[in-house]
């Protein structure tokens, strides 16, 4: 990305890809997740120093019930990706909590993606949306639960990606 043009079309294209629909609960439900990854990069020439980071924002699609939302053939599969790549990343969050010596990474690409989050290479901060609607209160406990779940995970101190090569700075050139 050289200019602001090209943020505005990469953001464009990210909506364009993104797959929205109706259930019997919800008009406009996401049926996807939405990860959007800026990499950074400081130069500091007079020093020869870089600093490389990166900023992850995701917007979780939510879990249904299927009993609730009567999501059939796309939709139902769509759900049931959804619901399986949500509990993967609460499977991650359980075993960094627990210090597991196995971390399921692997068990979907929405924790794949994030892995570098979760491992020393960033903060992780979570926003979750409550339903005030007295008939989606299941819903509402279960996204609490998995917030609190998410509150008490150590995900390790965030490291300074600094490189202090000369020759590895490229002091604003293209790469």
């Amino acid at each position: 990305v050289q200019k602001e043009n090209d943020i505005v079309e990469l953001l464009s294209q990210a909506e364009r890809n993104r797959s929205v629909a109706s259930t019997d609960i919800n008009l406009h439900s996401s049926r996807s997740h939405s990860v959007f990854t800026l990499y950074i990069t400081g130069n500091h020439p007079e020093r020869g120093v870089r600093v490389v980071g990166s900023l992850s924002m995701c917007d979780l699609a939510g879990s249904e019930r299927l009993s609730k939302s009567n999501a059939q053939g796309d939709r139902l599969k769509e759900t049931q990706a959804i619901n399986k790549s949500l509990s993967s990343l609460a499977g991650v969050f359980s075993a960094l909590n627990n210090k597991a010596s196995h971390v399921p990474y692997r068990n979907s690409k929405l924790t794949q993606l994030l892995r570098p989050c979760f491992a020393g290479e960033g903060k992780v901060l979570m926003i979750v949306n409550l339903s005030s609607n007295e008939e989606d209160s299941h819903e509402s406990l279960c996204s609490l639960r998995f917030a609190n779940l998410v509150s008490q995970t150590e995900v390790g101190k965030a490291k300074r990606n600094l490189s202090s090569s000369a020759r590895n700075c490229t002091c604003g050139k293209a790469r």
